[in-house]
């Protein structure tokens, strides 16, 4: 058995932990809290982008444009988000994994990646996967304007064909404790999927409940009778001029609003991943102190008793 000594500096090196992982928790908490409230400011924006995409759902059979038609020939692109530092459970692994299944189901695929995050970054690296750009530098309070470059990289190479197909591997944030892994489908978009969106179903960002833990992009749709009636009442739009330029510039938009959602969600994930994990720190370190104070007392009380014994013998041979 370990002396008290070694006993009692281990528990100091513990509660020294402890005291980290409890800051590391306080931060990423608040953290999480301003990209939850960054998310929910960004609903008005993305609510006027969908009602007057709505009014102009009747022309999407008419539109003939390149974000709606797949290339031929081309490879496809990979936009993997993931974070810059670790500490964060199990965030960056499910999200790595999701690429990696990417890569396993066709191998005969020509598949690119864009990184956003040193994690995914330095996984696609080691395994050799070519890498077309690194966004390893956004700041944690990520604004559209950070975007601009991301989306812009992927629309111009989308648009000369250098891809037939974008997919972004992200993460959802369901709540505090639960956040999925999840690929979209960025380009080419579908007009039906498109059509059945903005014909009944209320995209997940209007939800009207408020509710912190619903984010954009859930796989659940959200029906609100009063929103589909406004919609079903929306203004019949005069465009004058080409409606194929309208339709293509919203779509660009749209596209940047979709990869800025993407990019929140996959903060407050990451925050959330973090806040829950340097938790589960706190606590393992918690009942760690509690059992090796256990063993301390023991330890002591032993040497205690093995004293009394060398006291009590001492004097029996003397008497």
């Amino acid at each position: 058995m370990a002396s008290t000594k070694e006993i009692k500096n281990r528990i100091k090196s513990i509660k020294n932990t402890k005291k980290i992982t409890k800051a590391m928790e306080l931060v990423a908490a608040s953290k999480m809290r301003r990209a939850v409230a960054t998310t929910l400011a960004s609903r008005s924006y993305a609510g006027y982008s969908w009602e007057l995409l709505t009014s102009l759902s009747g022309k999407l059979d008419e539109v003939k444009n390149v974000f709606f038609e797949s290339p031929k020939d081309g490879k496809t692109l990979i936009v993997l988000i993931t974070s810059n530092g670790s500490l964060c459970g199990g965030y960056n692994a499910q999200a790595i994994k999701k690429a990696l299944q990417i890569l396993k189901q066709d191998t005969t695929k020509e598949i690119d990646f864009i990184s956003i995050g040193k994690k995914g970054d330095n996984a696609m690296r080691k395994i050799g996967q070519n890498i077309i750009a690194s966004f390893t530098d956004l700041p944690v309070n990520i604004s559209i304007n950070n975007v601009n470059p991301i989306s812009a990289l992927i629309l111009n190479e989308y648009k000369k064909g250098t891809y037939k197909e974008v997919f972004v591997v992200y993460t959802d944030f369901v709540s505090a404790l639960t956040q999925k892994p999840n690929v979209r489908n960025l380009l080419p978009i579908s007009r039906q999927e498109l059509k059945d969106m903005v014909d009944g179903l209320i995209p997940p960002h209007l939800n009207k409940e408020g509710n912190e833990g619903r984010f954009l992009n859930s796989s659940e749709p959200h029906p609100d009778p009063l929103l589909v009636k406004e919609r079903g009442n929306a203004v019949p739009y005069l465009i004058e001029g080409d409606a194929n330029k309208l339709i293509e510039m919203l779509a660009e938009k749209l596209i940047r609003m979709q990869i800025y959602q993407m990019l929140l969600e996959s903060g407050a994930s990451e925050q959330s991943a973090r806040m829950v994990a340097m938790k589960n720190a706190s606590e393992a370190a918690g009942e760690m102190i509690d059992n090796l104070t256990l063993v301390f007392n023991k330890a002591r009380q032993a040497g205690i008793t093995q004293e009394i014994s060398e006291i009590s013998a001492g004097m029996a041979s003397v008497s």
